[in-house]
């Protein structure tokens, strides 16, 4: 018996009992099902091909809370920002990040966060939910729209990395995932997806307890706990040696690539004593690669950007001790699309 109201959750053969259940065919399961997750059809109205009483009975029984894109801003460097709509009114925003090699969509899975990390602009927002595993999949299909209509190419690679924790989210990020990898859907790799986390060292075990197929990245930005604690106050329950545990855990049990990722900021966590640090915690990591990235300012905090030289002298300290490190340079800063700066904020439309 057919008893979600939502019609993203049911599967194939639920939707096949359905449609015997209304009297109707089978084969119409099989058409509404590829609108579904071929087609992404948010409104039963797109579904073209069934007929309008259809339509209107499958609104009566069913509800379909796609999100839609509600403003969309170009960067000069070609990111695309879009800022999507819930059913219920809530905004969130995901990224299109277009490179010569690769075609990478930014996504949400909460609206809002809860862990307050003091140099990002969504963390000074509070969390008003969850996102659903099919707001998070439509987040994806609307921006490879996007792709294929600017760049005439499909995405390549999927980021959890936009507003919100992805594990504290689990249930819904890992069906969205699912949803993505489907054969009967995008069908994409989950070697292309990586899922970004500010540190739950127990979802981390659970992920790998789950065994699951994309790669993970940990938002370490500080080498110490002392540091970490100052810029990230989940650090204070989910302490580095704790994510050097689950991390490993994590490891063994999927052999899934770890990316480091270490937001330089001036004069707080860019010295060569802190590149140090950071190498112990390498050593201690299966990890491939840490990614250092540029801070991008936002409203209200306090960092820093350190200049190039700093920079280049902190790198190049981690590649002389043979740290696979690069130096990931921000996109869409003008329109604030760059990572930590989502949070909803208004600018110009192009």
């Amino acid at each position: 018996m057919v008893t979600s109201k939502n019609i993203r959750e049911l599967s194939l053969p639920q939707l096949k009992e359905y449609f015997e259940s209304i009297g109707d065919k089978k084969f119409r399961a099989i058409q509404a099902y590829e609108w579904l997750w071929k087609q992404n059809a948010r409104d039963f109205n797109d579904m073209s091909n069934l007929s309008l009483d259809l339509r209107k009975k499958l609104a009566e029984d069913f509800e379909l809370n796609a999100i839609k894109v509600d403003v969309t801003q170009n960067s000069n460097d070609g990111t695309i920002k879009s800022r999507f709509k819930t059913f219920d009114g809530h905004l969130i925003e995901g990224v299109l990040i277009p490179t010569e090699k690769r075609n990478t969509a930014c996504v949400s899975s909460q609206i809002g966060c809860s862990l307050t990390c003091k140099f990002c602009a969504t963390g000074k927002m509070d969390r008003k939910r969850n996102l659903d595993f099919g707001e998070i999949y439509d987040q994806v299909a609307l921006l490879n729209e996007q792709s294929e209509k600017m760049y005439q190419k499909k995405l390549t690679n999927i980021v959890y990395m936009g507003m919100g924790e992805p594990l504290l989210n689990y249930k819904n990020v890992l069906k969205s995932i699912d949803r993505i990898t489907a054969s009967d859907s995008m069908n994409m790799s989950p070697k292309r997806i990586t899922v970004s986390t500010a540190g739950v060292a127990k979802m981390i075990k659970q992920l790998g307890d789950d065994q699951v197929r994309f790669n993970l990245a940990l938002s370490l930005h500080a080498p110490t706990d002392k540091k970490r604690d100052e810029i990230m106050p989940i650090n204070e329950s989910n302490t580095i040696d704790l994510l050097i545990e689950a991390l490993n855990y994590f490891y063994d049990k999927t052999k899934n690539d770890i990316t480091l990722e270490y937001i330089l900021f001036k004069d707080r966590n860019d010295s060569l004593e802190d590149a140090d640090e950071l190498i112990k915690i390498y050593r201690k990591i299966p990890t491939h690669l840490i990614n250092v990235i540029e801070y991008n300012p936002i409203f209200g905090a306090e960092f820093v950007k350190p200049d190039e030289d700093k920079t280049q002298q902190f790198t190049d300290h981690l590649a002389k001790h043979r740290v696979n490190v690069r130096v990931r340079r921000s996109r869409g800063k003008d329109i604030d699309a760059a990572c930590g700066q989502l949070a909803n904020k208004d600018k110009a439309v192009l």
